[in-house]
């Protein structure tokens, strides 16, 4: 095509613009039918909540990969079940005890089975009342996830999924009450848009209650204080796993917007989203650049939790940084999590995959800044919401660790830990060719 030819067409097309940019304007002002309202509410919480079940695979991968070969698949069948046993126990009693009950109150309502996702899809609502469940439900999951990773390679399977059990059902709604139940935190003002605290740190404390109880994976501390490393399987697994992960937060945090209705939300929903990514990518560059200072080599796994710790700071308040403060704000999770895990190490806090850093130390950071972005928020009763979880959380699960602990056992023996859980408890070896237990070809 002629030079003057691509002038006038360009010309032209400009000039078919003017009416549309003047209708969109006019369209602007213009609201939506409730019905109209109701469809594109419901896709957002859909369309989230799948996103977010796709955690539930960036999670088993990242893990598998973390975790050594002798034990990807109890990693794999434990992030499958979990995920089962969350969705039934918040169908059961999770939902009740976090949305019933009097606004401003400590606890929801107690009984089972309170709700049904087959029914209530009132017009009146905004939005169809299956597909909140769903992408609420999701969320529990994400929370025992975190504690899956922690606690891997020397963790029972059963008094693990019976953990979960109380974790899902009664810990993290009761919390949530406080919270997104419009419960006394919510009253006082605490904001945690997405969960940096009311999921991450959540499922981080729950974590660290269950590391200190358990124990160090055999072999892992020494008595002069060395540290052992145990490399885990895939490098290439845990990357995609957090690819996936990744992915999968533009629902966790996109979502949370909670409506999808009008021109204003879509657009905070497209600001939440590229604000999520680009603290992630602070997240990235922070724990590159400084495993690079610190260490004089890049660190594949502190890169992948950068990016993961980003994201998780960032979920506190999504909408309102600028571009730059959200890649400060995930640059500070990056940097976070390269300092927080040799720490834990001098402590002897066993911790596999790096959950504690990620979820609850910038979780607590992502909550603590919301005030830096967000006037609406007081620094004050950031504090007090970040600690009455915590406190909460800690107590109570390590009351559960322990009784489990005394009861049936939470540690595989150290015969069963030495061989690998696959073969010990699953019987089915990830990756058999390599197996101490298989036929070799």
């Amino acid at each position: 095509m002629k030079l003057s030819k691509i002038i006038t067409t360009a010309g032209v097309a400009s000039l078919a613009l003017l009416p549309s940019v003047a209708l969109a304007e006019e369209a602007a002002a213009v609201p939506v039918t409730p019905e109209v309202a109701y469809i594109f509410n419901t896709l957002l919480f859909l369309i989230g909540g799948f996103l977010v079940m796709w955690m539930a695979a960036g999670f088993a991968m990242l893990e598998a990969g973390l975790v050594r070969t002798k034990n990807v698949s109890m990693q794999c069948l434990k992030n499958i079940a979990l995920y089962s046993i969350a969705g039934i126990m918040y169908l059961v009693i999770g939902y009740n005890l976090m949305y019933g009950g009097a606004e401003g109150g400590f606890i929801g309502s107690i009984g089972l089975y309170g709700f049904d996702p087959v029914g209530g899809d009132a017009l009146d609502v905004g939005y169809s009342t299956a597909s909140d469940w769903f992408f609420q439900m999701v969320f529990v999951a994400t929370t025992a996830s975190i504690v899956s990773g922690t606690v891997a390679e020397r963790i029972k399977l059963w008094p693990f999924l019976i953990f979960v059990v109380v974790l899902t059902g009664v810990l993290y709604p009761i919390t949530g009450k406080w919270t997104w139940g419009a419960g006394w935190l919510s009253s006082m003002g605490f904001s945690d848009f997405a969960g940096s605290t009311i999921v991450h740190s959540v499922g981080g404390w729950a974590a660290l209650a269950g590391a200190l109880i358990l124990g160090a994976r055999k072999g892992k501390y020494g008595a002069n204080g060395s540290v052992t490393p145990m490399p885990g399987s895939s490098i290439p697994l845990a990357t995609l796993g957090t690819f996936i992960l990744w992915l999968g937060w533009f629902g966790f945090n996109g979502a949370s917007q909670l409506a999808m209705g009008s021109i204003g939300d879509v657009s905070d929903v497209s600001r939440i989203f590229a604000n999520t990514n680009l603290a992630a990518a602070g997240g990235v560059v922070a724990a590159i650049v400084l495993t690079q200072l610190r260490y004089g080599k890049i660190d594949v796994t502190m890169a992948l939790n950068g990016a993961l710790a980003g994201l998780v700071s960032i979920t506190a308040e999504p909408l309102a940084p600028s571009g730059l403060a959200s890649v400060l704000i995930g640059a500070v999770g990056g940097v976070l999590v390269v300092v927080t895990v040799p720490l834990l190490d001098k402590l002897k806090i066993d911790d596999v995959v790096g959950a504690i850093p990620v979820h609850l130390v910038a979780g607590i950071w992502g909550t603590l800044i919301v005030p830096a972005t967000n006037d609406g928020a007081s620094l004050g009763t950031q504090i007090i919401g970040i600690v009455a979880m915590g406190a909460f959380t800690f107590i109570a699960s390590a009351i559960v660790w322990f009784i489990l602990k005394v009861t049936m056992g939470i540690r595989a023996s150290e015969e069963d830990e030495e061989r690998g859980l696959d073969l010990a408890e699953v019987g089915v070896e990830a990756y058999p060719e390599f197996g101490s237990g298989s036929q070799r070809l």
